[in-house]
């Protein structure tokens, strides 16, 4: 009975082994062979021609930046902040402790060596939006200070002909053919132009000031180094202590409401390359406009609305740019700041205190004295003039 009983379990062994063997030799015949998936890309809704060339380089960029970024959480929440993030627009303070240098020590918990790059400042594109009326009072200034060390990078959006700018800036003045009036539609179009017009230059970094603002273009420089172009960051400065709510009309009938943050546009504003081409499908071609006008926002706002709204990328807070609704008089740390404004005609006495150089009837806003304290070598500037 045991001799029995023995046998059988070894002839049950033998059988299971052969039957695994065979198994095992099959399988292969069976395997279906996985193959790698081209998910295509989103689907443009512009209707411009003429832009063939660019929708060609974005769909192949596009293809590139996903592949080797496929979705960065990095800098999601991340603060660049010197002092208070939220600002109200009604009044507000600006911090007088905390220059660039100490600001971005912090970077480097949330940068890591391999991702830092060499960064020239020819690869900075500087938008600069103005319009006809302001030619002369505004833009004549700055072309005389910080746009002549910034020639190569700086691209002036206006909406007007003018032949004695042409002259100046070449092909460095585009024409929007954006109409001249104040409002959201016009403010959007020559947003969009912008946005075209960095894709098409291939530069790392796009910023976006107006034209009553100064650019400190080494503390700019400095602060972009301390990110990478194919990361998703948005920096700036928000206007308001919170962050707004719209009726979410692009993803949506209106009925569902979506909040976010945005830059105010009249301190400026950056966005990385990698990011940039994420905001394709609702930016380049015309869609930034479609886009603004769905959600009924001005420029700015629609930018906000792309990052966090829909990429649900965070801006970064930081508190080096500024426009003309703070008080530029208690700024302090003035050569650290990366933008500066002044006060318009109802508010001519709101600017920078610099008490030197020129005086105020000589230097109104005071970008003359900030550029030759910056600049001491400019052929204009007093002899003497020392940082």
């Amino acid at each position: 009975m045991n001799f029995s009983c023995m046998g059988l379990s070894k002839l049950c062994f033998l059988l299971s082994v052969v039957f695994c063997t065979l198994i095992l030799l099959l399988i292969p015949q069976f395997h279906t062979h996985w193959k790698s998936r081209h998910y295509p890309l989103p689907a443009f809704n512009g209707k411009c021609e003429k832009n063939y060339t660019l929708r060609q380089q974005l769909s192949s960029e596009i293809i590139a930046h996903f592949g080797a970024n496929e979705n960065p959480e990095k800098w999601k929440g991340y603060s660049l902040d010197t002092g208070t993030s939220h600002l109200k627009s009604e009044s507000l303070q600006t911090n007088t402790s905390s220059p660039l240098d100490s600001m971005l020590k912090n970077l480097s918990m949330s940068v890591s060596n391999s991702e830092k790059e060499i960064l020239e400042l020819k690869e900075i594109f500087i938008a600069v939006k103005t319009t006809r009326k302001y030619h002369k009072t505004r833009l004549d200034l700055l072309i005389k200070t910080w746009i002549s060390r910034a020639k190569q990078q700086t691209y002036i959006f206006t909406d007007w002909e003018d032949q004695e700018l042409r002259q100046l800036a070449g092909d460095q003045m585009i024409n929007t053919n954006c109409s001249s009036v104040h409002t959201r539609q016009a403010l959007c179009c020559k947003m969009a132009v912008e946005y075209d017009k960095f894709i098409e230059s291939s530069k790392k970094w796009f910023c976006h000031v107006d034209d009553d603002n100064y650019v400190n273009l080494s503390a700019l420089h400095h602060l972009l180094a301390a990110f990478s172009h194919s990361q998703d960051v948005y920096l700036g400065r928000p206007s308001l202590d919170h962050p707004i709510e719209a009726a979410d009309r692009v993803r949506s009938d209106g009925s569902t409401s979506v909040k976010f943050w945005f830059a105010t546009g009249g301190a400026g504003f950056c966005i990385s390359r990698g990011l940039a081409l994420k905001m394709s499908p609702w930016a380049s071609m015309g869609n930034f406009i479609s886009t603004a006008e769905k959600m009924r926002l001005p420029d700015d706002c629609t930018i906000g609305y792309i990052i966090e709204g829909l990429l649900e990328v965070k801006l970064l807070h930081v508190s080096l740019f500024h426009s003309h609704l703070e008080n530029l008089q208690r700024l302090r740390s003035i050569l650290k700041q990366v933008t500066l404004s002044y006060g318009g005609p109802e508010n001519q006495h709101n600017v920078v205190s610099i008490g030197r150089i020129f005086n105020l009837q000589q230097d109104p806003t005071r970008f003359r004295s900030l550029h030759c304290l910056l600049y001491p070598d400019t052929a204009w500037c007093p002899a003497g003039t020392r940082l």
